[in-house]
């Protein structure tokens, strides 16, 4: 189990240029935009704009601050918010981002397809299986024993058996492949 702190995320351009992003965990470890196998990153959207395009990448965003209307191409539009379900989408397809009411902070999950996939879910206390998971806190929160910050995330490996979310609230990661 490894204690990823908020705080130590360092500010990286979008790849299109239009914001910048926190990298929260990557695998294999510094990996880059071209060669990561999955990645977690959060971001803040001030202004509406296109998202950056990630040939062969799946992605799956959850809302944790202020609202988002999603555009995907050939897809309905989505508005997500924290208390809305994650939105998975295709990496390559073109998406644009209106903010609703902002900014918004938000939490992206990229896997490569046909690599790995990813499963995100809330999570409000309880038990996370032994398994290859993120676990990120939306509050403070305890798991394992170990007091979490806002937005600070807990990387498990299957070694690490069943692991209790004490108290918070967290968004939990399950990644296969």
């Amino acid at each position: 189990m490894r204690l990823l702190r908020a705080a130590d995320r360092v500010p990286v351009p979008w790849k299109n240029g239009g914001g910048v992003t926190r990298e929260v965990a990557a695998f294999p470890e510094g990996a880059g935009f071209d060669d990561f196998l999955w990645r977690v990153s959060m971001a803040e959207v001030r202004a509406d704009g296109p998202f950056s395009v990630f040939p062969g990448v799946d992605r799956v965003l959850a809302v944790l601050e202020g609202r988002l209307r999603l555009e995907v191409e050939g897809r309905p539009a989505v508005e997500i918010g924290p208390d809305s379900p994650p939105a998975a989408f295709r990496g390559d397809a073109p998406t644009h981002g209106a903010v609703l009411a902002g900014p918004v902070l938000d939490l992206n999950v990229m896997t490569r397809r046909g690599q790995a996939r990813a499963h995100v879910r809330r999570l409000d206390g309880g038990t996370v299986p032994a398994g290859d998971h993120l676990l990120v806190a939306t509050e403070p929160a305890r798991a394992a024993g170990v007091p979490l910050g806002r937005h600070d995330a807990l990387a498990l490996a299957p070694a690490d058996g069943p692991v209790a979310l004490e108290s918070g609230r967290a968004w939990l990661v399950s990644f296969e492949g």
